[in-house]
């Protein structure tokens, strides 16, 4: 019977690991996508984004069988748990990456950024990509110290969110409506997105430690 619940429990690691690979080529595809206007990149990542719903909720299904029949107690409950939680945060990863696809989609063949712009979600969005590999490694294998790890990394993304802000804000800001609405909700896609990734290295600190931090309370 424990054979079987640990097969169970590898199953739902698996299908995690596979959920965070489509989140990174989604956050690849879209963040590429929104800098560079190419509307095919845009359609993929829209696509990829649009299955990763389906595999998050047959995933919770799995889990909550797995609950119901196991009657879970200790650290395997908290594997599962943390699952469920993990796989919200991922889910949403990858519904952010999607709408900043859909900008670029929208906005083509004209561009979803300005130029003055450009530099600053060129390293946004390599950003994200970057976190979202993380994540993948770090699902495969769960350590504390490059949890926190990533934690910190996600700085730079805020910095930069704001720095959107402050240009937009800003008196010298001199470009349409349109592009003022793109790139705010764009910054912000790419801030949450970064946030998610923050979420999940918090999570599985918790699956590894058993506590939790103070910024894990507030997360």
């Amino acid at each position: 019977m424990r054979e079987i619940f640990q097969s169970q429990l590898h199953e739902v690691q698996t299908r995690l690991i596979e959920i965070a690979e489509d989140a990174a080529r989604v956050a690849e595809k879209a963040t590429k996508a929104f800098t560079t206007s190419d509307v095919t990149l845009a359609d993929e990542a829209i696509a990829v984004a649009d299955a990763m719903t389906n595999k998050a909720l047959a995933l919770d299904e799995l889990v909550i069988k797995i609950l119901a029949k196991q009657s879970p107690v200790a650290r395997d409950l908290r594997i599962l748990v943390s699952a469920l939680r993990i796989s919200a945060s991922l889910e949403r990863m990858g519904a952010l990456a999607g709408h900043i696809a859909a900008i670029a989609r929208y906005r083509f063949p004209g561009a979803a950024v300005p130029e003055a712009l450009k530099a600053t979600f060129e390293e946004m969005g390599a950003l994200d990509v970057k976190l979202a590999h993380q994540v993948v490694e770090l699902l495969k294998n769960t350590d504390a110290d490059f949890a926190r790890q990533i934690q910190a990394e996600d700085e730079r993304v805020d910095e930069l969110h704001r720095s959107v802000f402050d240009t937009v804000l800003g008196d010298s800001w001199k470009e349409n409506a349109m592009f003022t609405v793109d790139v705010t909700l764009a910054s912000r896609y790419h801030e949450r997105f970064a946030d998610h990734v923050v979420d999940i290295s918090s999570k599985v600190s918790y699956l590894t430690t058993g506590d939790w931090s103070d910024e894990d309370l507030t997360a």
